[in-house]
């Protein structure tokens, strides 16, 4: 049986949760998920940092106690996570007795061996990262990392003798490619070993910060916490007090950390290991940030998301998917309400809860819910069935890469794929005509689609995911891991019942204030109906850089289109969207032929919500120049892949 051991960093108790937390708590939860579902083996870690000058002075603040400003601060990250469904195996604390023991333990075996010595030091120390810096590490006088102030100090220490593993590490980097990713992240910390790497100063003296773990050989320091914080990973899973559990876990699978944590884990940790005499974890995967507009989230600027806010306005599970689908990890995502509300909508209200309300609607009205069993197969049956196999792989591959966004595109692409096959094989049509045999195949191949979809979505919204297998009747027949649909043979004779909305459509409520929009005009006949009248934004009207963000340009390579019957104008476009295929239908035929857009490399927007065009989904809008009866589509100048953001 294989294993899965992964962990989130601790977090400082100082503060409330934001998204960055829930983000890296959320894929850690899914990944684990996921696991369990493909049957392996898995521990999963989280916990919080609660030691250190930062929480020393927030409780100093508040005229408590640091273990009473822990004790009240902690509940706000395990309430947190209750909500949002994390299925943690632990919760480590670092004033935990049994982590300060194994910290104490480990410090005075590496004095015993000489791999911690003491020196006078003098350097500049920023509270806010409780580092200390060189002069040349400084930017502009102030703190390299946060840009705070720093303070110089002069005073004695103790080092952990970092300095001598600085060959080892490169070399270790550099011939296991799985160590850190996304590989430029490994880059990264290979630039940062060119320059001569000192050794760590692991210690606080207890006259300036008195809240840590004392040192066993000096009772007069305390320790560094990020040495204390680090040690969790390995304390959590019982090393130095259960060695048949350690031993069943380390190495860990992955350590998920923000890409600003990654010094600590990619230099710290690593020769802390070596000189502890521990195997190194397979993967450290740094995520992004979370942005609004080009600016991180922080307190300081007060552009902050409370997870607590999304979770009322749509609930857990369309939170946790919006997290998962908008971040491809590794790389920065921008947050917006506008972005949150367009993807709920998009994909869950419409795509999922289209095709869940068509299919459980026909199949009670046929048959009276039993799924029926499929007849002969045709090329529409296989086109579909085809692209739910791909999900199954793309899922599993994303789960290897730790890129979550793909298999969760790819199941989606399952999902349109299902509503396009509907559209095509029109199962009202064949029970309006009599055609039982068709009917039986469309609603159990739909069927079947759905139900391994949900399995694959589960991990990332178990009680949404859960609630639709019931509707299937797929929970009456264990179904509900990825491995169980190896042994998947059919879904007929499965009982279906009636769905409700799983995730009914967010209607964005205008400002009272506002005024009154106009009139709507009568529609026109449906033989004058074409694409939607665009609207002219007036010239020269300044917009913000924030404004601007909200709109997402990607490439996109056209991979088929066709002219939309009774529409001179109008073409219907297949899109490659990075891992994603859309539909997108555009007013160009008068300037290209099918032949003469297909294989091109455009520009589209992305994130614009689907309109419907002569009863056709489309799915973002392509750029293109017009000039008086001159029109050209804005293309990539030379090879670039699809799904690029453009800005």
């Amino acid at each position: 049986m294989s294993k899965f051991y992964v962990t989130t960093p601790i977090y400082y108790v100082n503060d409330r949760p934001h998204i960055g937390h829930a983000y890296t708590t959320v894929l850690a939860d899914v990944l684990a998920r996921s696991h369990r579902s493909l049957s392996d083996a898995t521990f999963f870690l989280t916990g919080t940092d609660e030691h250190g000058q930062k929480v020393q002075q927030a409780a100093e603040k508040r005229g408590v106690s640091p273990l009473a400003h822990c004790d009240e601060t902690v509940v706000r990250f395990q309430e947190l996570w209750t909500r949002l469904g994390i299925t943690n195996d632990h919760f480590i604390r670092t004033t935990q007795a049994n982590h300060k023991r194994i910290v104490a333990k480990i410090m005075q075996d590496l004095y015993d061996r000489d791999e911690i010595y003491k020196a006078d030091y003098t350097g500049w120390y920023c509270v806010g990262c409780e580092r200390f810096f060189t002069e040349k590490d400084l930017v502009d006088g102030k703190c390299p990392d946060c840009g705070r102030d720093v303070n110089a100090i002069t005073e004695s220490n103790y080092f952990f003798r970092m300095s001598k593993y600085q060959d080892w590490l490169i070399d270790y980097i550099q011939t296991h490619p799985d160590f850190i990713l996304p590989a430029f992240r490994a880059n990264e910390t290979l630039g940062f070993l060119k320059k001569p790497l000192g050794d760590l100063c692991i210690s606080r003296p207890k006259s300036r910060l008195s809240w840590g773990i004392e040192l066993p050989f000096d009772p007069d320091y305390v320790c560094y916490v990020w040495f204390d914080a680090l040690i969790n990973y390995i304390s959590g899973v019982g090393y130095g007090t259960d060695e048949e559990k350690f031993n069943s876990w380390w190495p860990a699978s992955c350590h998920l950390i923000g890409k600003d944590i990654l010094t600590t884990h990619s230099v710290y940790w690593p020769t802390m290991l070596k000189a502890i005499g521990l195997p190194m974890p397979k993967t450290i995967f740094a995520h992004g940030w979370w942005l609004t507009g080009n600016s991180k989230m922080s307190k300081s600027l007060g552009n902050v998301v409370n997870p607590m806010d999304m979770i009322d306005r749509a609930g857990v599970d369309a939170f946790r998917y919006f997290l998962l689908a908008e971040m491809s990890p590794g790389n920065d995502a921008n947050f917006s309400e506008d972005a949150f509300i367009s993807r709920y909508n998009s994909d869950l209200a419409n795509d999922l809860g289209n095709l869940l309300s068509r299919v459980s609607k026909l199949t009670i009205r046929a048959t009276g819910g039993e799924i029926p069993a499929p007849n002969e197969l045709n090329a529409d049956d296989a086109e579909l069935a085809n692209a739910v196999t791909q999900a199954i792989s793309a899922m599993e591959s994303s789960l290897e890469s730790y890129k979550l966004d793909q298999g969760i595109n790819a199941a989606m692409n399952a999902i349109r794929a299902g509503n396009r096959y509907l559209e095509k094989c029109a199962p009202w049509t064949l029970a309006k005509n009599g055609d039982t045999a068709r009917l039986h195949t469309v609603l159990h191949n739909a069927a079947e689609a759905l139900c391994k979809v949900a399995v694959l979505l589960a991990p990332v919204m178990p009680q949404k995911m859960t609630e639709l297998l019931c509707v299937l009747g797929a929970d009456k027949a264990g179904i509900s891991g990825i491995a169980d649909l190896a042994g998947l043979k059919s879904v007929a004779g499965f009982i279906m019942k009636e769905a409700s909305p799983l995730f009914p459509r967010i209607i964005v409520e205008t400002d009272p204030g506002a005024a009154a929009p106009a009139p709507k005009a009568e529609k026109k006949a449906k033989t004058e109906k074409s694409a939607p009248e665009k609207t002219q934004a007036p010239e020269n009207v300044l917009i913000s850089i924030d404004d601007f963000f909200k709109t997402q340009l990607k490439t996109a390579k056209v991979l088929s289109a066709e002219k939309v019957d009774g529409a001179d104008k109008l073409l219907k476009l297949s899109i490659e969207v990075g891992p994603e295929v859309r539909q997108l239908v555009a007013g160009v035929a008068q300037f290209y032929s099918p032949e003469q857009i297909t294989g091109k490399t455009i520009v589209i927007v992305a994130n614009l919500k689907p309109a419907k065009i002569r009863g056709i989904e489309s799915q973002g809008m392509l750029l293109a120049a017009k000039n008086g009866n001159d029109l050209k589509l804005v293309t990539i100048d030379g090879d670039m892949p699809s799904g690029i953001s453009i800005g």
